[in-house]
């Protein structure tokens, strides 16, 4: 167990994650973390998108205008967290009225797991921002896509469900309607929702 706080260990499952989603997914629910741990990961998630957002500003700058523009790190934090733990309860209870078996617990794993990915990818992005930017941009686009390949067979493998296409329309279906109720929501708070993929 504490392999898994070896980051080359980690960096090694996110590779095997992306070239078999399937397999990836199973090894994480294969670990059984207890709910304790499991909300510890994700918050540490959390953490770590807000310190990277805050090196990316530094680096990059601050975009001029969006949705997300003059929003402090812990708010940006605290909005994403937000939006992290609505996918978790949409990942369990939409696959359950659609007939799947998945835990809380389970879906809590793959999320979490699913944004440190994407923490990863974050970081590469930045370095390619550094040395062609334009690459940049390729990685954002391509991000989207593995975002919701890599999704999809999660909730195929957490839910027992067998066909991954429906699955993908079920996950794009219900994103879309999520997105639109919370961005709803948050405008009538005066807050922005944050856009792409979860980093």
């Amino acid at each position: 167990m504490t392999d898994l706080l070896r980051l080359p260990i980690l960096l090694n499952m996110v590779r095997d994650t992306i070239s078999d989603p399937r397999r990836g997914a199973e090894m994480v629910l294969a670990l059984n973390l207890p709910r304790s741990a499991l909300w510890l990961a994700f918050a540490l998630t959390i953490v770590f998108s807000m310190i990277l957002a805050v090196l990316v500003t530094f680096v990059l700058g601050t975009p001029e205008e969006g949705p997300l523009t003059g929003r402090t790190p812990v708010a940006l934090g605290l909005l994403q967290g937000a939006f992290l733990f609505l996918a978790v309860h949409a990942v369990t209870h939409i696959g359950r009225i659609f007939g799947g078996t998945g835990s809380f617990e389970g879906a809590l794993a793959l999320i979490t797991w699913l944004q440190f990915i994407f923490i990863v990818l974050q970081v590469l992005q930045l370095m390619v921002a550094l040395i062609a930017p334009p690459l940049a941009a390729v990685i954002s686009l391509l991000a989207i896509v593995l975002f919701f390949w890599l999704l999809s067979h999660f909730v195929t493998v957490l839910h027992g469900f067998t066909s991954v296409g429906q699955v993908f329309l079920m996950t794009l279906l219900s994103f879309m309607v999520i997105l639109f109720t919370l961005s709803l929501v948050l405008s009538l708070l005066g807050l922005g929702l944050p856009t792409g993929t979860p980093t």
